[in-house]
């Protein structure tokens, strides 16, 4: 039995690595034909791939520390299984960088082939320096780009930028879930030992934690400089190339939002199944399967779920970009179905928002479905409960991102109020956002204790992992979504540096709004999906370690809690300690190439780039290390010192504050970086204004917030509950 569930594990890991494959041939088929376009894009994807090599080469001593200790402590298994969550994480993110810095170019020359012909060439008025680091002669006059591509293409300029963009995202997501599966079904296959399993867990979250702080530090420390002197000191526009951190912010964009995110949403999706699995090995139903442990029973079906998860993205996927293998065939299937035919020609207008959310859903949809029959399958009698739990956690997961979109997007009046705030200066413009994230926990979290109650009530604490998994199913086409906003984000930045028309950017600027909001969304989920995952894990490490109860008046226990509800401010503090530090370095150098270098404002000058993507890649490598390592140093020595219940009071303590405290960070930066997209609309006195100033100091403010220590803070609850399981044998 357990044989078959490794294989299915493979086979539909390999499906999603193999529709990752097919896609990409077909994106590398799109080619640049503005040589301007094509070297911007090279440069970005070189400087992200040189830090990543870097960040990689750092972190390899440390993967093999950790594990020589693991073996020593806990035998070869379990560093087999550590080594090899590591090795997919990093993947994960090293072909989600490649992928995404290969798509933002030719996102860029979509949306310039797409525009009528006499736009095409047109030129900005305005000089800027070229961004040459080593081909000047590159700037030439763009080549006339090939007629505007219908055949298997979204028909808008719009479109075929969304197409192309949505293309590169998909690989991220299925190449993530695919490496998901593949590693959990190779290191179950060696140790069929769920319990030593789950340091393929701590593996992948000891890689996201480093990965998304390093990247975090990378990009907001390139991006507040960016802002605060270019925009707001020089008053010239983001990604001019002009600006001497402008290769830097563009790096750091793939750098934080790709590898960062591939890492972080790696994690979270395997150690959702891994919790899940570790409670169904040894869960007892009461009625259940002859009131006995389901065994491999409760192994299996996290498993299932996130093989039909995967079935479910692909769908979800060919619905919106028909890059997709076969994505004409599914269009025509669900075309068929009653009240669909508008909605699959909406969608093949160009109509961008509609098209994500429509293949989302689409994707829910199947994933609903598939655990009706998957449930009835596996648990007979109990099938309805099974089924109901994970349903809540989908459907508490999906109602979650539109609350986060309510409060997040401009469309709404939370931004506006925000926004409004500009009037009166910089000062109300960060309370007004710290106001809105405080209010913006609320709903969440009523949520999440929501389907934490209902999921208990239907199938215990089995039921409340099978929920996480039910939240992070459909990872892979969630994460497409939330990939493709960077790479829209990074085509509007190599469309400034290119001069391009000002139609072209405004098509980018249109996506990497909608991009903003379904990333937005996107945090919503993945702390919602990180508290019932934290929760899971914390029960798991209870059964481990023997604990049948934590006494909250055992004074260990409430020391435990002290220092845990502790933790993530210390994270958050060193994290944002971190960017507020590298940014000052780097206006600084902004200033001084300013002042120094002649002629760089008219435009025959030349910034020194490199200069200021040193002082991001020194910043993230050197401060990423005291986060990273406190999360897994600080509950072994809680552990070792005080006591098995008070390193579960430490658990207890971080998975509260944690939760908070990212819901928090994410609204409040998601608002205020949408606040200043709205005024830049042209709202409020639009851009240039003291309104747009005020905006944009906000936005700085909410960079490290929403893309530094906020979603780390998902992994640094969950790494540190799966180091105390991992260890729960020594304690």
């Amino acid at each position: 039995m357990w044989l078959f569930l490794v294989f299915i594990t493979l086979v539909f890991g390999v499906l999603a690595g193999l529709y990752a494959w097919t896609v990409y041939q077909k994106l590398e088929e799109s080619q640049i034909g503005h040589p301007r376009v094509a070297e911007l894009s090279e440069i970005i994807h070189g400087g992200a791939m040189a830090f990543l090599k870097k960040e990689y080469s750092w972190l390899a001593p440390f993967v093999g520390v950790v594990a020589v200790l693991l073996v020593a402590a806990l035998g070869l298994g379990a560093a087999f299984a550590f080594v090899l969550g590591a090795l997919c994480s990093a993947t994960a993110g090293w072909i989600g960088m490649y992928v995404a810095t290969n798509s933002n170019g030719r996102t860029t020359y979509a949306a310039l082939s797409a525009m009528p012909a006499e736009t095409q060439s047109a030129k900005k008025a305005k000089k800027s320096a070229a961004v040459d680091l080593e081909k000047s002669e590159a700037a030439a006059e763009p080549e006339a780009p090939a007629e505007t591509e219908s055949k298997g293409g979204l028909l808008t300029a719009a479109g075929n930028a969304l197409e192309v963009a949505f293309s590169g995202g998909s690989i991220v997501g299925m190449v993530v879930v695919g490496l998901g599966l593949i590693g959990l079904a190779v290191s179950y296959l060696f140790l069929n030992d769920v319990t030593a399993l789950t340091a393929f867990g701590m593996g992948a979250s000891s890689i996201a934690l480093f990965a998304r702080v390093g990247g975090g530090i990378y990009t907001k420390a390139a991006d507040v400089g960016a802002d605060l002197v270019g925009k707001v000191e020089a008053g010239i526009p983001e990604d001019d190339p002009r600006n001497p951190a402008v290769i830097a912010d563009n790096v750091g964009d793939n750098v934080g939002d790709i590898a960062g995110m591939g890492a972080d949403l790696f994690e979270s999706y395997v150690n959702s199944i891994l919790a899940a699995m570790a409670i169904g090995a040894v869960y007892t139903f009461t009625p259940g399967i002859a009131d006995s442990q389901l065994g491999l029973w409760g192994i299996g079906f996290p498993l299932f779920l996130a093989a039909w998860g995967v079935f479910s993205s692909i769908v979800g996927c060919m619905m919106i970009s028909q890059k997709a293998p076969y994505a004409s065939t599914v269009r025509s299937i669900i075309g068929k179905l009653p009240g669909m035919n508008s909605v699959v020609k909406r969608i093949e207008d160009g109509d961008a928002a509609f098209a994500l959310r429509t293949g989302t859903f689409v994707a829910g949809g199947l994933m609903i479905a598939g655990t009706f029959i998957l449930s009835i399958l596996f648990f007979f009698s109990n099938s309805i409960n099974v089924f109901l739990s994970v349903t809540s956690g989908v459907l508490a997961g999906i109602i979650i991102g539109i609350v986060t979109e309510i409060y997040t997007s401009g469309d709404y009046k939370f931004v506006k109020s925000v926004a409004a705030s500009s009037d009166t200066g910089a000062a109300t413009v960060i309370l007004s956002g710290l106001s809105l994230g405080m209010m913006s926990t609320g709903i969440p979290v009523l949520l999440i204790c929501l389907s934490t109650l209902i999921s208990y009530y239907l199938a215990g604490m089995f039921g409340v992992a099978v929920a996480a998994v039910g939240m992070l199913s459909i990872t892979g086409i969630s994460l497409s979504v939330d990939a493709y906003g960077p790479i829209a984000d990074n085509a509007g930045g190599i469309a400034e540096m290119s001069e391009l028309p000002e139609g072209v950017r405004k098509i980018t600027d249109h996506l990497d709004a909608i991009g903003n909001t379904t990333a937005a969304m996107g945090k919503g989920l993945a702390i919602g999906s990180a508290a019932l995952t934290a929760l899971a894990l914390f029960v798991a490490y209870s059964q481990a370690a023997k604990i049948d109860k934590i006494d909250i008046m055992n004074p260990y226990v409430i020391v435990g809690l002290l220092i845990g509800g502790m933790l993530p401010f210390i994270f958050c503090s060193l994290s944002i300690d971190a960017v507020s530090k590298a940014a000052g370095s780097m206006i600084e150098e902004v200033r001084r190439q300013f002042h120094e270098i002649p002629g760089i404002m008219e435009g025959t000058g030349r910034p020194e780039y490199e200069k200021c993507v040193a002082i991001s890649t020194h910043a993230a490598l050197t401060q990423m290390i005291v986060p990273g390592v406190m999360a897994i140093i600080v509950p072994v020595l809680v552990g070792f010192i005080l006591g098995k219940e008070a390193l579960g009071g430490l658990l207890g303590g971080s998975i509260v504050t944690g939760v908070m405290m990212a819901l928090f960070m994410a609204n409040s930066g998601g608002a205020w970086d949408n606040a200043k997209k709205y005024i830049e609309e042209g709202h409020f006195n639009g851009k240039g204004s003291p309104n747009h100033a005020a905006a944009v100091v906000g936005d700085t403010v909410g960079d490290p917030f929403k893309d530094t220590a906020g979603p780390a803070l998902n992994i640094l609850i969950k790494l540190m509950t799966v180091v105390a399981l991992v260890l729960a044998p020594l304690f």
